[in-house]
């Protein structure tokens, strides 16, 4: 086996369980294992670039699978992601033109063409770091989290377009059938069905992504990412869509590693690299406050607008594509190109800063921002109201919704069901159920939501531990009310954790769906052997 590949996986390895001591992300890690592997003389290989690839091309085509394509049309992701890019093009280009004028070395040479060139480069946020940070807090499917990753689609429509005009590559007429790719959902769909839950799922997925993606797009011209992304989108909505996101993140996870660390060992910088670069990186704190700010005039409240701007808060690979392409082309310097890599990779460590503390930072500073909340807000962001519900169901997925039916039985109309994706509120309520949307993750969610001596039981059902654990931790601080609070696991150490915070019943579902199995079938037997003594005894 190759040497230098068991040293990455080592090094990539030790700096990412090192900094997941710390509580960052390992990816943090992985940036800073690419560093190491720079400084010690090693170079990106071929097979790691590949690597880093094809878990780009698997993470967008992910993103596909669970994306509905309706939120690209809200004006808040659409006009937001417009509105942000020009503002920021604004922003970096007179920042940029201040320090040139102030003489700073790598800005002094920079001609005002360049100068908007490198502020373009800036302007666009990372796909592949957001979407992580995004799966590592579970919300993934957050009013926030949508709208981030709608932006982020909006951005890499925006870069098919520079890189078709900069490169002068038009793509091929045959693009045009690419419109036509609708109309071989129905297709896609039985065979996916007949994917079962096995490998074939898998190869289904790289099939779907590696070809009728990235390899059909790239073939005609347009950006294979952008493919891979639309593939996913086509699949979207079909039940086993989850099932085949979920058989493919071990293998995207391991890929994406090689991802961090190419960028990693891209280019170690000098001193004076790592100077202008630190100065990109404090920029950073502008282009948090353009996206904050645009996004409180769509009437979003102050902790999506913000929580959004966090998960946007970095610079984007596409940037050192930017770099790359002009410094071959003779518009920047190789300088340039060290420092946009440096950039990204200090964006990286500080956007998970941000991420992780993003809860705390709110909290310090909600009076201020709030100043900048709508009166009127956005439909999808509004305070939740339970009435005269008596129980409570968070999480109306399968299990929960398995759960209401079952309380319904008693309770009646007093059994609310709260589920943060509207989409399934409204297929819950055509068929009779009593559902409201909210987002338990959301600590604004707790602090509006109004709970009276009515509320009896609380019933945690989101299929995520950290979903049900966050959800604990708030009613752990609720002391007016009098009610019991269970919830579901799927580990021992789930398990304790919450009855720790206060939770009890907790139903393990091994453990449970075990138990139910016996008991359902020694029911189904009873009468046969009770039957079955019977006739012998005759």
């Amino acid at each position: 086996m190759d040497t230098t590949l068991l040293f990455f996986i080592g090094t990539a390895f030790t700096f990412g369980m090192v900094i997941n001591f710390t509580g960052l992300p390992p990816m943090v890690g992985f940036l800073l294992a690419g560093f190491v592997l720079n400084y010690l003389g090693f170079e990106v290989t071929e097979g790691l670039t590949t690597l880093a690839n094809l878990g780009v091309t698997i993470l967008l085509f992910s993103i596909g699978l669970k994306l509905d394509i309706r939120t690209l049309f809200k004006a808040e992701v659409w006009a937001g992601a417009s509105i942000h890019i020009f503002a920021s093009i604004l922003f970096y280009g007179a920042i940029l033109f201040l320090l040139k004028h102030l003489g700073l070395h790598y800005f002094i040479d920079l001609e005002v063409s360049s100068l908007l060139l490198v502020a373009f480069a800036l302007s666009f946020s990372s796909t592949v770091f957001a979407v992580k940070i995004l799966e590592e807090k579970s919300e993934t499917n957050s009013l926030y989290g949508r709208i981030a990753i709608g932006i982020l689609i909006m951005q890499d429509i925006f870069a098919v377009l520079f890189l078709t005009v900069s490169v002068g590559k038009v793509p091929s007429l045959w693009a045009l059938c690419l419109f036509a790719l609708p109309l071989i959902r129905p297709l896609l769909f039985k065979l996916l069905d007949r994917a079962g839950h096995g490998e074939l799922l898998v190869l289904y997925g790289f099939f779907l992504a590696l070809v009728v993606g990235a390899g059909l797009f790239e073939a005609v011209g347009m950006k294979a990412d952008l493919g891979a992304l639309i593939a996913g989108m086509l699949l979207a909505g079909h039940a086993s869509a989850k099932d085949m996101a979920k058989s493919l993140f071990n293998m995207k996870e391991l890929f994406l590693i090689c991802f961090f660390l190419s960028i990693g060992l891209g280019g170690l910088p000098g001193f004076n690299h790592f100077v202008v670069a630190s100065i990109l990186s404090v920029l950073l704190l502008g282009k948090i406050a353009l996206y904050f700010l645009t996004l409180t005039k769509f009437q979003l409240r102050s902790r999506t607008s913000l929580f959004a701007a966090f998960s946007l808060a970095n610079y984007s690979e596409f940037g050192l594509i930017v770099a790359s392409l002009a410094t071959y082309k003779g518009w920047l310097s190789q300088d340039w190109l060290i420092i946009t890599a440096i950039a990204v990779s200090l964006s990286f460590i500080i956007a998970s800063l941000f991420n992780k503390y993003a809860d705390d930072i709110y909290t310090h500073f909600s009076p201020t921002l709030k100043r900048f909340q709508s009166k009127h807000l956005h439909k999808d962001d509004r305070p939740v109201r339970v009435g005269d519900a008596q129980i409570l169901v968070m999480g109306m997925g399968r299990i929960g919704a398995g759960a209401y039916d079952a309380l319904k039985v008693s309770y009646g109309e007093h059994v609310m069901g709260i589920d943060y994706n509207h989409q399934t509120t409204l297929k819950h309520r055509e068929l009779g159920r009593r559902v409201i949307t909210g987002d338990a993750l959301d600590s604004d969610f707790w602090n509006k939501l109004q709970l009276t001596d009515n509320i009896k039981l609380i019933l945690l059902a989101m299929p995520d531990h950290n979903g049900n654990r966050y959800a604990a931790e708030q009613l752990k601080k609720i002391d007016s009310c009098n009610f019991k609070v269970a919830a579901l696991a799927h580990y021992k150490s789930d398990e304790i954790e919450l009855n720790a915070l206060g939770v009890n019943p907790v139903f393990n579902m091994y453990e449970e769906a075990g138990s139910g199995f016996a008991r359902h079938v020694w029911s189904e037997l009873q009468p046969q052997i009770v039957n079955s003594r019977g006739d012998q005894e005759l």
